[in-house]
This record gives structure tokens, sequence and C-alpha cells, in this order.
């Protein structure tokens, strides 16, 4: 959930719910209090009239005494003078919250509740104001008091009224204040307490949770998983999946750096291993050359030769290893041109020939596409293409009459180029390494044939830069088969801009 839904969810809640729950027991409270209390002063309750009407309801609580003394001053007007016998009234009366005055005349007799009797004397209804009956009465709104009259004639002749007053502030209406209050902070408090814990198990737990994840990741710790529910569209959700996301790119780069620096190491050990053998040899000859063992033209010139031969093996160790710095950081200098396929061909398998009639190796060149076909390429790259697959070629070959191939054709909108060798050929299980970085198919390291183990990665990384792919076919014993293929020039595609 959004935290804007959240939050609107939470106020409308802080709103509402305490106004239900208020509501709800305010009913429950009312019918408990007035009911209970309304017992206890004889009233049988069956609504809320007790609560809504007060006066009435009231006025019932002296309806049974009323109907007595009405029968006792018409039977017997003269027990109403004495005092003992309405003191006996006033003390049953008094349960009802009310109490009795008897006026002879003009003046009070007897009064229940003397305070009273002094504040309300002088507005007491005269004699026969008020027509006798239970239900009949007066209600004094400034005092809260609700005033039944009788009227009767004393034995002596004098007009006389009995008074039955009644408090309606009734203590039902203090109770019922005192029970909605605990009843309000009550809810209140289960209010607070409710949406406290929603929102600490919506946001803070989360938040908390999201703290201990990001102290893994701080920790080197890239394999700590945050679990956020299934298709959740919430920011929390949302942020579990950017720390998911975040995570898995980290461990992807942190895992990589080490292979890069496994990679590194083990260039620099190939590397390394590799000079070595040169160096060696080209200090060995010079020693030959100084030390005067070369005591001939014939021999001399034999050590210069070797000299040379081992210096350009360093040169291209050096070389490859600058041209894999370039990969690595993704700064080859290319720059692309249109090429005419067969004369780019023609110049390169010239400048191949050479070398390879040196090595005592017979070189074989068929070219099956149409003259007039040009490709976008970057000739000095597909050059160091062309000589790292020959190259290897030589350096595998086991061959007394060494053989090469090299054929062109045409595949639809691309070229396709083959370099073939009868050299030893390589293993099945190793076929579909080779062209992966460091991977050699001697693991001898004292293997004059050594290498850097990079120079058909880098083959690739060329080939498909020009938007060409490479695969090898090989059988042991038999000879090795280099293919690629790069897609052809057409006027009105796109190649992009040189690098």
């Amino acid at each position: 959930m959004k935290f804007k839904t959240r939050l609107w969810i939470t106020f409308v809640t802080i709103i509402i719910l305490p106004v239900i729950l208020t509501s709800i027991a305010f009913g429950i409270v009312s019918y408990q209090v007035i009911h209970k209390e309304g017992l206890n002063y004889g009233i049988e309750i069956n609504d809320y009239t007790m609560w809504s009407d007060s006066i009435s309801s009231f006025g019932e609580l002296t309806d049974e005494i009323f109907y007595k003394l009405q029968m006792q001053v018409h039977m017997d007007p003269a027990r109403f003078l004495d005092k003992r016998y309405l003191s006996e009234v006033n003390e049953v009366i008094q349960e009802a919250s009310s109490y009795l005055i008897v006026r002879k005349d003009k003046d009070i007799y007897y009064s229940g509740n003397e305070t009273a009797a002094r504040q309300l004397s002088s507005r007491l209804p005269e004699y026969g104001s008020i027509v006798d009956g239970a239900d009949a009465g007066y209600y004094y709104n400034d005092m809260q008091k609700l005033v039944k009259q009788i009227d009767f004639i004393f034995p002596d002749g004098d007009r006389g009224s009995l008074f039955i007053v009644t408090k309606v502030s009734s203590v039902i209406s203090k109770t019922l204040i005192f029970y909605m209050y605990i009843s309000i902070v009550l809810i209140l408090l289960f209010t607070s307490i409710m949406l406290t814990q929603w929102i600490r198990k919506g946001v803070f737990q989360p938040i908390q949770e999201m703290n201990i994840a990001m102290h893994h990741i701080a920790g080197g710790n890239f394999d700590y998983v945050l679990h956020c529910k299934e298709n959740s569209t919430d920011e929390m959700g949302e942020l579990y999946k950017s720390y998911e996301d975040m995570r898995l790119k980290l461990k992807e780069s942190t895992e990589e750096m080490k292979e890069k620096e496994k990679q590194n190491k083990e260039l620099v050990s190939n590397i390394t291993h590799d000079l070595k053998t040169p160096i060696t040899s080209i200090k060995g000859y010079v020693e030959g050359l100084v030390d005067g063992v070369a005591d001939t033209d014939e021999k001399r010139e034999r050590y210069i030769k070797t000299i040379y031969t081992k210096a350009c093996d360093m040169d291209r160790l050096i070389n490859e290893l600058t041209f894999y710095s370039g990969i690595d950081s993704n700064r080859i200098p290319y720059h692309f041109h249109k090429l005419n396929v067969t004369d780019y061909f023609n110049d390169c398998v010239e400048e191949v020939g050479l070398d390879l009639e040196s090595e005592n190796i017979q070189l074989n060149y068929t070219n099956l596409i149409d003259p007039d076909t040009l490709i976008i390429a970057d000739p000095e790259q597909m050059k160091k293409v062309i000589n790292n697959i020959i190259g290897n070629s030589i350096k595998y070959m086991d061959k007394e009459k060494g053989i090469i191939d090299i054929r062109l054709a045409e595949d639809n909108d691309s070229i396709r180029v083959e370099i073939e060798d009868n050299g030893k050929g390589i293993a099945s299980k190793d076929l579909g390494n080779i062209f992966e970085r460091f991977y050699r198919t001697d693991a001898s390291r004292n293997s004059s044939q050594g290498g850097s183990g990079i120079g058909l990665s880098i083959v690739k990384k060329i080939i498909e830069d020009h938007g060409g792919y490479i695969w090898a076919t090989s059988k042991e014993g038999v000879g090795t088969c280099m293919h690629f293929v790069i897609r052809r020039y057409r006027e009105n595609e796109n190649y992009g801009s040189n690098s």
C-alpha cells in the first residue's frame, strides 16, 4: 500500500473510527446505566425515554406515592397536621430524589428540605392552579425541579396544598458522563495503538529491514535477500525491488572484478613466463656472439636471425598485452572504411605468403566472391584477425609439410572467410572454449608453443565489433578450420560512425 493511501486511511480512521466506537459505546453505556439506575428508582426502562424525556420519566418515580397521598388527604386530611407522619412520608420519597412540602393557607406548614423550600416557597403554584393528577405537574427549568400538587381542605377549613418536589438532574446523567469519559479514553487508546502498530508494520518495520540489509551490503555480503510481497506496487515494494536489483548488480560486479583480477594475475604470469623464454634465448645467443662461439659468418648470421625471431615473439606478446588492455576497457581504436574484399585479401595473402614460405608451409587461396563486393571494416584490425588465426595455425602445426587454405565465399548478405590448416587439431572438449580469455588447450607451461591465451579472444572481439561472428571446426590429427562472417556493404544501410 502506497504511503499516500496509508496516510489517507490513517487520517480517516482517526476521525471516523472513534466517532463510530463512541456512538456504539454511548448506546451500550446509556442502556446499562439508565436501566440499572432506573431499577434503583423503581422505573421500568423499555426504551431511552429516561434520557430523552427525563421530566416525564422522573415524574413516574413518585406516581405511586402520589396516588397514596391523594387518597389519604381525602380520607383523613387531619393526618397531614401530624409532622411525624409527614417526616415518615418524606423519608419514603427521598429514595426517589424527592421531598415533601405542605402548605396551610399561605404559610409553609412542613418542609422536607428547608433550604430548598425557602428558594421554592414563593414560586409554588396557588391553590387550585394545577389539576390534580399523577401526570400533572410544574417544571422549574432554572432549578431543574418537578413539582406535583395535591389540593385539599384541612379540618379547620383552611385550604391546604401538598407538594411533591423531584430533582430532575439525576445521578443517571453523572454516571453516564463518567462511563462515557472512560469509554472515550479507552477508544482513543485503542485507536492510537491499532494505528501505531499498522504504521509500524507497514513503514517502520520495512525501513528497519532495509537498514539491516544495507549493513550487510556495506559489509560485503551480497547474498542477503530482502523478500517482499509478490506484485507489490507500493513505495516499500519498489524500494525492496531496487535494493534487490542493486544487490544483484553489485554481486555481479564484484564477481566480475574478482574474475578480472584472477585473469589479470594469470595474464601477468603467462606473459612473464612467455617473455622469459625468448629473453633467455636472446641472452644466450648474444653471449655466444660476445664470447666468440659464433666463429663463422654462417653461425653469426644464424644467431642474429634467431635473436631477431625471439625479439619479434616478445614484440607480439607485448602487442597482445596492450591490445588486451584496450579490450578490457572498451577502448579499441577502430577506424572503419569501405574495403574491396578481393583487393584487401589479395594484399593480405601476398604478405602472409612470404612468412609462411619461410616456415615451409604451403598457402592455398580461393576467392569465390564478386570482385566488386565491399565491406565496412578496419583494415588494421582485420589484419590482426588474419595474423592471429594463421599464427595459431603455425604454432600448432605438427606436420612436416604444413598446409593452410584461405577461402572466401558469399552467404546472402555477408561474406564468409575460412582459414583451414592441417595441424594437430583441437579436441572436442576444448573446441567450445578456445575463444575464451586465457584458455589454452596445452596445459603445460613448458611447451615451446606457449602463448598468452588471449589471441583468439582478441579475434572474437574484433569480429563481433565488426557486426560479425566466428566459430571453429576441428578434428584431432587432421586439422582446424576457423570460420568468420562479416556483413556486405549496402548503400542505404546505417553502419554507424567510426570509432
